[in-house]
């Protein structure tokens, strides 16, 4: 066997070493997605037991304004397209797209957890907080953690940023995208169950 052949064997053999390491990688996350999603149907069990538990308090119909959780559905929704949209442009290895798609989709995160905060100060402010009623806690429970996940998301994109500008448009980058990808769209799934379940079923 040739030095040039024995090289190029141990090139191809760290090459398939990376990439199933990117491939353990993604499928680990897979594992903690399903961990996520106990996490959440435990939640949603827990407000479904007390989602007529008001304690003879103000009730979510009263508070409830179904125009305005709209605007922070749109936002979360439009953001997977843009996530999207920043995933073909990486696949592309086109970073300057990427990038302005990357932007894009943490600037609608970031509005959609300002509405939710200010969502939180209106309740609070009625006299809706997590000690006002089983009712309350539960709804702060549920909603309060899909926020901080969106909160992570964002932080995890801004650290993306970095690992980008350092490493430009890796191997090992895309897949940090590609797992961050699944968890934005995980969350886009959980808010559309929060919008019917606990909004949606809330005014009717």
């Amino acid at each position: 066997m040739t030095t040039a052949h024995h090289d190029a064997l141990i090139d191809t053999h760290h090459e398939h070493e990376h990439h199933d390491t990117g491939g353990d990688t993604v499928f680990g996350f897979w594992i903690y997605i399903m961990s996520d999603c106990l996490l959440f149907a435990t939640l949603f069990a827990t407000y479904a037991v007390l989602s007529s538990s008001f304690a003879g308090q103000i009730t979510a119909k009263e508070l409830f304004d179904l125009n305005f959780v709209l605007g922070e559905t749109a936002l979360l929704l439009f953001s997977s397209f843009t996530f999207g949209m920043a995933m073909l442009y990486a696949n592309k290895k086109q970073m300057k797209g990427m990038i302005a798609w990357l932007c894009i989709t943490f600037l609608l995160g970031l509005s959609f957890l300002g509405m939710e905060l200010y969502e939180f100060y209106h309740f609070s402010h009625e006299g809706a907080t997590p000690q006002t009623s089983a009712y309350w806690s539960a709804f702060y429970a549920l909603v309060a953690t899909h926020g901080l996940h969106v909160f992570a998301g964002l932080i995890w994109m801004l650290v993306l940023f970095a690992h980008f500008k350092r490493d430009g448009i890796s191997e090992e980058n895309l897949v940090r995208l590609s797992c961050l990808s699944l968890f934005w769209h995980f969350l886009d799934v959980i808010w559309i169950c929060v919008f019917t379940v606990v909004y949606l079923m809330g005014v009717m």
